[in-house]
């Protein structure tokens, strides 16, 4: 895939670049090694206040860096200012918090192990590689480069091939906040190439976010070197209503999720799992909010939601629809792809999918939602759990037994209570089963790339 800004309400290529050299590439791994020296010389204190300051620049520039998100992956801009602001203050949650989150520990009795001192101590890895997808352009960034910074590692970002320009402003962004020349940089390289970049012995871990093909190759690359990875690959993600739920909330609330980024969300609802009682009312109050989601201009302040970021995820989504349809499913709104420029796509409602059927398995990566009714709460569980993925769930009743029941029993790195699923500063972020393995955000994210030492005295 070029590297190429191509306006998804267009379809028009806005702006090209070139990859980064070889020469290139080996300029600025050796900066990163240069950098980790540096790094691991500043203190909590110094390292905070240049990431105060990076955050107090993306506050700065908030019109014309949420415009970038706007342009090159359709994101509204509401959602994209209300990106940018999460990120910087993402960034000022760890310049707050990392000092406290890796701070030495005396986990045992020094003499229970034969000694006079015994701690435990955080120090940092290396250089690591982050591969991060398009969808939360600066998100997703942001809570890996705070906590790797933070740490005092050196961070190289391969951003997707479609967000170049926000790619660029992130590689600088650190560096014009007083971090060390190479402490955080933007390689321009497709991902093959970025696979290839985990056998250099001065990269010292990895962290993707994206396809399970591409994590798959990843952890192979990581394995095989022996090296630390973090991967979050997405899921279908949950959505369950039981007879005591709020239906109106409930119903505002899973559209709101299923057309969140124009549905381009891995932590969003996909399977919804409504209980027999409600499940008439409840779909007719739901598919009503779908019918008035209306994508449109994503400058536009009247859009629901934008266009889908590129031609090919826009492909995919609607072959998964396709598929269902030739294969018996309902559509109660939605499902064709509109005329005209631009990569839009209708909120979508699917009921009666089946297993013969793709998209009943398979990640739909857009504004669909595939609707099922379920007897009871152990149905529910189980049907929920019947995934290869296992990443977010959000689950509606009033009735704290179910929700204990529920939190307990759903197979999957998060289970949110009437509410949706987000991620949080301070809580852990990640999945079970294919949607991988490792955490980002909160203590849990900053101790995935540091050596926790035993220093032991005897």
């Amino acid at each position: 895939m070029a590297i190429a800004t191509v306006n998804p309400t267009t379809g028009e290529i806005e702006k090209s670049f070139n990859s980064h050299t070889a020469e290139e590439v080996e300029a600025i791994l050796q900066r990163a090694h240069d950098a980790n020296a540096l790094m691991r010389a500043t203190t909590f204190a110094q390292r905070a206040e240049w990431m105060r300051k990076a955050a107090d620049l993306m506050d700065a520039e908030l019109e014309t860096v949420a415009a970038l998100a706007s342009t090159e992956m359709g994101k509204t801009i509401g959602t994209a200012k209300y990106e940018v602001t999460k990120s910087a203050n993402g960034m000022r949650h760890y310049a707050d918090h990392a000092e406290e989150y890796l701070a030495s520990e005396s986990p045992v009795d020094p003499k229970s192990v034969g000694a006079t001192a015994a701690r435990v101590i955080y120090q940092p890895i290396g250089t690591v590689l982050a591969v991060m997808p398009w969808n939360y352009p600066f998100w997703q960034v942001i809570r890996f480069a705070a906590p790797a910074l933070m740490a005092g590692n050196t961070g190289l970002l391969k951003h997707a091939s479609s967000v170049p320009q926000v790619a660029l402003y992130l590689g600088e962004l650190f560096e014009r906040a007083g971090f060390p020349v190479g402490a955080f940089q933007t390689l321009l390289i497709e991902g093959a190439a970025a696979s290839r970049l985990i056998d250099d012995r001065r990269i010292r871990a990895v962290t993707l976010t994206g396809s399970v093909g591409a994590g798959s190759a990843v952890a192979e690359a990581a394995g095989r070197n022996i090296k630390k990875s973090v991967l979050e690959l997405g899921g279908t993600d949950v959505f369950v209503v039981l007879p005591s739920a709020d239906i109106a909330k409930s119903a505002e609330f899973g559209a709101n999720s299923r057309t969140q980024n124009s549905g381009q969300s891995c932590i969003c609802a996909k399977r919804f799992y409504i209980h027999e009682d409600i499940y008439d009312e409840w779909l007719a109050a739901f598919v009503e909010r779908m019918k008035a989601m209306k994508p449109g201009d994503p400058f536009d302040a009247s859009t629901s939601f934008g266009p889908m970021a590129t031609e090919q995820v826009r492909a995919e989504a609607h072959a998964l629809v396709d598929d269902a349809k030739s294969k018996g499913v309902t559509v109660l709104t939605g499902g064709d792809l509109p005329d005209g420029a631009g990569w839009f796509y209708p909120a979508t409602v699917l009921t009666d999918v089946t297993p013969e059927m793709s998209i009943y398995r398979e990640e739909c990566f857009g504004p669909v939602a595939c609707v099922y009714k379920v007897s009871g709460i152990d149905e529910a569980i189980e049907r929920s759990n019947d995934s290869d993925f296992g990443l977010a769930a959000s689950i509606w009743t009033s009735d704290q037994a179910e929700i204990d029941q529920l939190h307990s029993s759903l197979e999957f790195g998060a289970v949110f209570a009437n509410g949706n699923t987000a991620s949080f500063f301070g809580l852990p972020f990640g999945g079970v089963k294919n949607s991988g393995y490792g955490r980002e955000l909160g203590i849990f994210g900053i101790r995935e790339f540091v050596n926790i030492k035993t220093v032991w005295q005897a």
